[in-house]
């Protein structure tokens, strides 16, 4: 039987307290709780004050107190701010003109980071704390999340990723008055160790060549020498863009993505037996005995009915190839893992709940605060890492994943 552990703040203090207060009223605006936030902020706005006398310019004193009303967690608080005759005490609890309590800040990213739409974040601000914020002032809270987003943008990588996955989402955003369609790339990298990063988001109307070669050359530039096998979704110009700046990466097609391409030719109805036949191909023993399983699902009823599906595999076939010199274990994790899967749907879904943004800044901060959430949620599995690091084929895996 677990002993209850002693409480933080003593329970003869706490009875002190509450002695002669409603328990329930404590929780109220005004409340116990609020009492204590404005107690404690204004003893530490002194203490502050003090050290700010002790250690700064000769001469300095107090001046009295200024009154600001600060937005908490559960409504607004009048403090009272010690002032020097100086004027130079900036307090670090309550910066001079900061008007939000640490942490007020935190709720309205994180509401947002879960795809809730400005006026959404207003309304449940008010509906929970009884406070009116403004969209603007919710825009301006969120709008810190880019100098965030620029600095992760732009951090130093790993010298040398076993596995990148490339994915991309199409997002709707406002553009000189026309809401366009525009894609949202995403680099995933697993480590040697098979723990996962998200290496960056890049957003393009246009994708092509250059498009691609850019991403490439920024990954080179923020210290990537090396990418060992490099997974993507069947973009035009991308395995050439990739093989450009890591001439010795392997390119390797999304199996999974190659699959719902094939099926987008399919009717509801033949979905099902469509993917058991196509089941054959990818998990043919060798590149041959792929070819062999793709020529005789061009010749059965399936090939005859879509050729469209026997033509994009073809396609892609040179991307396809390197699939099957990796074992099972291998391949279960270049197909799809579930962690990736997970990633892609808290993103869509976040992006369905917004419909579309007004501009691209809108979008980027929030897939950054998905992203941001969802990576210290998932590593790879240890065990199904190690099984598939000990069977990746060549020398060179091997030597850049010891």
């Amino acid at each position: 039987m677990s002993r209850r552990k002693p409480p933080v703040i003593a329970d003869s203090l706490l009875d002190q307290l509450l002695d002669g207060a409603d328990a329930k009223s404590a929780f109220d605006a005004d409340g116990l709780l609020d009492q204590l936030k404005k107690a404690l902020a204004e003893r530490a706005l002194n203490a502050e004050m003090d050290h700010h006398l002790v250690n700064g310019e000769p001469g300095n004193s107090r001046n009295g107190y200024g009154r600001k009303t600060v937005t908490t967690g559960t409504g607004k608080i009048e403090l009272e701010i010690p002032r020097d005759l100086a004027g130079s005490f900036d307090p670090a609890l309550i910066a001079k003109y900061q008007r939000r309590f640490p942490g007020f800040d935190d709720k309205i990213i994180s509401m947002y980071a879960r795809g809730m739409s400005v006026r959404e974040i207003a309304g449940h601000v008010r509906e929970l704390y009884g406070v009116d914020v403004s969209p603007d002032l919710i825009s301006t809270v969120t709008d810190a999340v880019l100098e965030e987003l620029a600095a992760w943008q732009a951090r130093p990588l790993e010298a040398v990723y076993p596995l990148i996955f490339f994915d991309a989402l199409r997002v709707k955003i406002r553009d000189e008055g026309t809401v366009r369609n525009k894609a949202v790339h995403i680099a995933l990298g697993v480590r040697a160790d098979g723990t996962k990063e998200v290496l960056g988001l890049w957003l393009e109307q246009n994708e092509g060549a250059k498009f691609w070669l850019r991403v490439m050359n920024e990954l080179r530039n923020r210290g990537v020498e090396d990418v060992l096998l490099a997974v993507v979704d069947g973009l035009k110009g991308f395995p050439e863009a990739i093989v450009a700046v890591f001439p010795d990466a392997l390119v390797q097609t999304c199996i999974v993505h190659l699959l719902r391409h094939s099926l987008d030719f399919v009717s509801y109805k033949d979905r099902k037996p469509v993917a058991a036949a196509l089941k054959e191909i990818y998990k043919a023993l060798d590149a041959d005995a792929g070819a062999a399983a793709l020529a005789a699902f061009e010749a059965g009823d399936w090939g005859r009915k879509y050729p469209a599906i026997v033509q994009s595999w073809r396609r892609a076939w040179p991307e396809v190839i390197p699939f099957y010199g990796f074992a099972d274990d291998v391949r279960r994790i270049v197909y799809t893992t579930n962690s990736i899967e997970a990633l892609n749907a808290k993103l869509r879904r976040a992006v369905r709940a917004r419909g579309h943004f007004p501009n691209d800044d809108a979008a980027t901060k929030l897939l950054f605060l998905v992203l941001n959430r969802a990576e210290k949620e998932w590593t790879m599995p240890p065990r199904e890492w190690s099984m598939a690091k000990a069977k990746f084929a060549g020398e060179r895996f091997t030597r850049a994943m010891a």
